[in-house]
């Protein structure tokens, strides 16, 4: 079997590319104009306008593209194949001597591609897109350039336990930068004494550090305490900017970089993790959900779809992307619930659909 590419293949593929694109936009429209009503109830508020509402969307949809990819390929992928053999294509290209499996390599190679791409808008312009989508539309309704607001933010570093009163992370000029307010540091010693307790005023991140202002440092001897008081001091600290602003954004928009940061924080300082760990890993098996689901697909169009009209085809489709979207979602849970390794959540579904199609592939084809 010759692997390098041949016209048929460029004909399969581009048949199912067109189908799943268009399927695709069918799916990221329904859902850009369901997220727009959605926005009508905000508008009003400050200087939050329909045009604010209609930049807002437009700055999610990649994310939303990105989300939706999956369904969007398999409903496409069966709806291309079908017409192949609804018009006889299919068994016309076997009589040529094309083999199922060169015929289902051309499919996944074509979806492949777009796959690839998807993957690398979800690090960059996804993320980067509801970022500006937030900072957008908080502007507009407070009136400044804070991109969010909150309080009452316990972290930790070590020995040391930060509380923040309040803080804001603000963007402009395309600079986001971090700012907490009221800050209170408890350092504790190695047997568990209460060391130091120092307040700030304010706690500003730089470049690898935080700068803090107006601190006043209560130290605890055995018999005595002291009380210094400075306008600035720096506290060095592997306490990312990015670990404490990820509580502004929902875990699902995080790029997985910062998962990563925020898993490896996490697990130095003894906290739970599992919520990061189970958006890294999804990221990581996006790929393989995806090449799954359009390949359990195929073997229906080697024979059921041939006689089936669209109608057949998107109820195959649809219920290809929610049963397997479901069985996945119970393992992660199950995953979470007996804390089990998430790899393995992600990783079963997908082999099970994989075998199953395999199996019915080689029934298809005796």
């Amino acid at each position: 079997m010759r692997l390098l590419p041949r016209l048929h293949d460029v004909y399969v593929g581009r048949v199912v590319l067109v189908t799943v694109l268009l399927t695709w936009a069918v799916l990221v429209g329904l859902d850009v104009v369901m997220a727009l009503s959605g926005e009508i109830g905000n508008l009003g508020q400050g200087k939050y306008t329909f045009g604010h509402a209609v930049a807002w969307v437009l700055y999610t949809v990649p994310r939303r593209a990105y989300v939706m990819f999956p369904t969007a390929a398999v409903i496409g992928a069966l709806m291309g194949l079908g017409q192949l053999a609804a018009s006889s294509e299919l068994t016309a290209l076997r009589a040529l001597g094309l083999s199922r499996r060169r015929l289902s390599i051309s499919v996944a190679v074509a979806l492949a591609l777009l796959t690839g791409l998807m993957v690398v808008s979800g690090e960059s312009i996804g993320p980067w897109g509801q970022r500006q989508a937030d900072m957008l539309k908080t502007a507009a309704r407070t009136g400044d350039v804070v991109l969010d607001r909150y309080a009452g933010m316990w972290a930790r570093e070590g020995n040391t336990f930060l509380y923040a009163q309040s803080g804001e992370e603000r963007g402009e000029h395309g600079k986001v930068s971090l700012q907490l307010r009221d800050v209170r540091l408890y350092e504790l010693a190695e047997d568990g004494r209460l060391a130091s307790i120092a307040h700030a005023a304010t706690a500003e991140h730089l470049d690898g550090y935080w700068l803090l202002k107006n601190v006043r440092r209560t130290t605890f001897n055995e018999r005595s305490a002291t009380q210094t008081e400075v306008l600035g001091e720096r506290w060095e600290s592997q306490l990312d900017a990015a670990v404490l602003s990820s509580g502004l954004t929902r875990v699902r928009n995080l790029p997985t970089n910062e998962l990563s940061q925020n898993i490896e924080y996490r697990k130095r300082n003894g906290l739970d993790a599992r919520e990061y760990e189970d958006q890294y890993w999804g990221r990581w098996f996006y790929p393989l959900n995806v090449l799954a689901l359009c390949l359990a697909a195929i073997p229906f169009a080697f024979g059921s779809l041939r006689s089936g009209g669209m109608g057949k085809r998107l109820f195959l489709g649809i219920v290809f992307a929610v049963g397997f979207w479901a069985l996945q979602t119970m393992f992660v849970r199950m995953a979470g619930a007996f804390r089990l390794d998430y790899r393995i959540a992600y990783a079963l579904p997908p082999i099970l659909l994989m075998g199953v199609s395999w199996m019915m592939f080689r029934q298809r084809s005796r």
